[in-house]
């Protein structure tokens, strides 16, 4: 496997197969069982809709589109969607808002000054604190580097590309970093922050957005930095 997250390489995007729950994929002998992939007899079958992605013998299913879930420790580009006397709601697209007590905000915030503070539609970079057995989730603003990001644009994959882009040693996101010459900040939940001249900006959007549609397929490296290149 590459630092992509692909096979090494073989077929292109037109061979990859859009599979439905239940369907089946061949017989199980000697294949290794992957994510979104089930047994049925001496059969393998999806469990999930997305696309069949065989990497030397492992089978799996890669999802066509997946919710942020969060955990704790998590970092992640969030808006401000609310707030009361003293916390805030914000949308860090999981299923269920994360909420922002005034106690961790970045600074100190008098009771009932919460909109002073950060209004409806402040973007902001936060951590996921605390996440409970329905998947609601405390977040927190103290913290290096943790603020609201008055500049720069936001843009976003699934989340399930996110390992993708960051890959086990950073390369892709290193990749479009010094192809663009943008600050980049991927958050987990599948947001990133990106910064710079609207060239370099419009550069990394574009590798972004070839990400979104053939994340699925193998090569996705060899892709992106075909497009950096030209």
């Amino acid at each position: 496997m590459g630092e992509d997250g692909a096979s090494d390489g073989r077929g292109s995007g037109r061979d990859i197969k859009l599979v439905v729950p239940g369907e089946a994929l061949g017989p199980a002998a000697d294949r290794i069982v992957g994510h979104g992939v089930g047994r049925r007899g001496d059969q393998l079958i999806a469990t999930r809709l997305g696309h069949l992605c065989e990497q030397g013998s492992e089978v799996s299913v890669v999802p066509v589109k997946t919710a942020y879930m969060p955990r704790p420790g998590d970092l992640v580009v969030g808006y401000i969607e609310g707030m009361r006397a003293n916390i805030w709601f914000i949308d860090i697209g999981a299923p269920f808002n994360a909420i922002l007590p005034m106690s961790l905000a970045p600074g100190k915030v008098d009771y009932g000054a919460t909109r002073d503070a950060m209004d409806v539609g402040t973007t902001i970079l936060c951590r996921v604190q605390e996440v409970d057995e329905s998947h609601s989730s405390v977040v927190t603003m103290k913290g290096m580097g943790l603020r609201k990001l008055n500049s720069g644009f936001v843009d976003q994959v699934p989340p399930h590309l996110n390992a993708q882009i960051i890959g086990s040693k950073g390369s892709m996101i290193q990749m479009l970093k010094e192809a663009s010459d943008c600050r980049i900040i991927v958050g987990q939940n599948g947001r990133l922050w990106i910064e710079g001249e609207p060239e370099g900006v419009r550069l990394v959007r574009d590798a972004l957005k070839m990400i979104r549609e053939t994340g699925h397929a193998p090569g996705l490296a060899g892709r992106v930095q075909g497009l950096l290149d030209s």
